[in-house]
């Protein structure tokens, strides 16, 4: 981002000067006012984009310096590029930072789009609600956001949709499902993504997320890219079903269909809660077993590696590292964060045991991910120096140990 923006002000410093410049020259004193006019207003335009572009990256770098909150952001950075990367996948992952911002729920401006003003954006930033810096929850929402990251590198909407719109042409009663699936299936890859990288933590934070009035949990919209937040979470479950198979799944459909029961409903929204519920199966499958041109005829089950996060071996290691932060932190963030999120659903560590755990690991990530950083800066920096004959160094002057570079 700095390196960006400095770039931004290079050019925009020339740019100012090259019109100063030609604002003095005998060109400008026979041109009219409306010419240079014209040459000012560009130029200020130019000036407002840069000061947009600085808005959009300020917070993400401010934010650094804030007592505690700047660690825990690094450490969340970790947890969202161990999140983003697919076994054995060819795309570049862009770096992805993170940072805290008032609001109900996250949201992505993901790398390579345009910025205001031209270029693209060199990075990934994620806003995470402050209400969600709670607990393993926070996985739900980032990783559902490193999901539409993911989805964009590898094309998964444009394999997808025309899936989907097959199934439209189809006709019959199921059309709407389809057409409601279709219509929503970016923000339904981008779930997707959360429960195969954590699990039923991702089912359980986004019911912390979407547990609103009953009148909004109900609201179908069929503008809205989303799923109406019942058919979301039940599809949420039915995801988790089909790759982790566990009783679990069963429960938390139970627990959600008696914090909003369809009693009540009229005709056509119980008309249209059927037809989802009678094509998710179908739809999840088609799903995982996904096989994008981008994934070198792999299925999205087998490149996000579903076996290693089945809730038998995540209780496993939950109980084979004893809740000891040392015993988790050379995993893989994504997989500790599913762990912990099994065990929160088992009942096996309270709030506070999880809240202090997660504390303890996002600082030792961010310390690892800040040292990864500075040390291939200077190696990067340092001038190559050529060795031409052996070097001693000595090892220890109690023992007279020597070694030989």
């Amino acid at each position: 981002m700095e390196t960006h923006m400095a770039r931004g002000r290079s050019r925009l410093r020339k740019m100012v000067l090259n019109y100063l410049r030609w604002l003095r020259g005998a060109e400008a004193g026979g041109s009219s006012p409306a010419a240079v006019q014209a040459r000012f207003t560009f130029l200020r335009l130019r000036f407002n984009a840069m000061l947009s572009q600085f808005d959009i990256f300020a917070e993400a770098l401010v934010q650094r310096t804030e007592h505690d909150n700047g660690v825990r952001l690094s450490g969340l950075d970790v947890l969202a590029a161990d999140a983003l990367r697919v076994s054995g996948s060819t795309f570049e992952a862009p770096p992805v930072i993170c940072y805290l911002a008032r609001g109900h729920g996250a949201a992505i401006r993901r790398a390579r789009t345009r910025l205001p003003g031209g270029g693209d954006s060199p990075v990934a930033i994620i806003r995470i609600p402050r209400e969600r810096m709670i607990g393993s929850g926070i996985a739900s929402s980032l990783v559902h956001e490193v999901g539409h990251q993911a989805a964009a590198l590898l094309d998964l909407i444009g394999s997808l949709r025309p899936l989907l719109q097959a199934l439209q042409r189809k006709g019959g009663p199921e059309q709407m499902a389809w057409t409601i699936w279709e219509r929503c299936i970016s923000e339904i890859i981008a779930d997707f993504w959360a429960v195969a990288k954590v699990g039923v933590s991702a089912t359980t934070g986004l019911i912390g997320v979407v547990s609103l009035p009953r009148a909004f949990v109900f609201r179908i919209n069929l503008d809205d890219p989303h799923p109406f937040p019942w058919a979301r979470v039940r599809l949420s479950a039915a995801m988790g079903r089909a790759l982790y198979p566990h009783p679990q799944w069963a429960r938390i459909e139970r627990m959600w269909d008696a914090f909003y029961p369809l009693a009540g409903l009229d005709a056509e929204r119980r008309r249209i809660i059927d037809l989802l519920l009678g094509t998710m199966p179908t739809f999840v499958a088609l799903l995982a077993q996904h096989r994008p041109r981008t994934l070198s005829g792999r299925t999205l089950s087998e490149a996000l590696e579903i076996e290693q996060r089945q809730p038998s071996r995540l209780q496993l290691l939950f109980q084979t590292w004893g809740g000891s932060p040392k015993q988790m932190r050379d995993a893989s963030p994504s997989l500790v964060f599913a762990v912990i999120g099994q065990a929160n659903a088992d009942g096996r560590i309270s709030p506070e045991q999880e809240s202090r755990l997660l504390t303890d690991l996002l600082t030792y990530w961010a310390l690892r991910g800040t040292l990864d950083v500075s040390a291939y800066c200077s190696e990067q920096l340092r001038p190559r120096a050529r060795i031409t004959q052996p070097t001693t160094i000595s090892v220890s002057q109690q023992n007279k140990e020597r070694i030989t570079i």
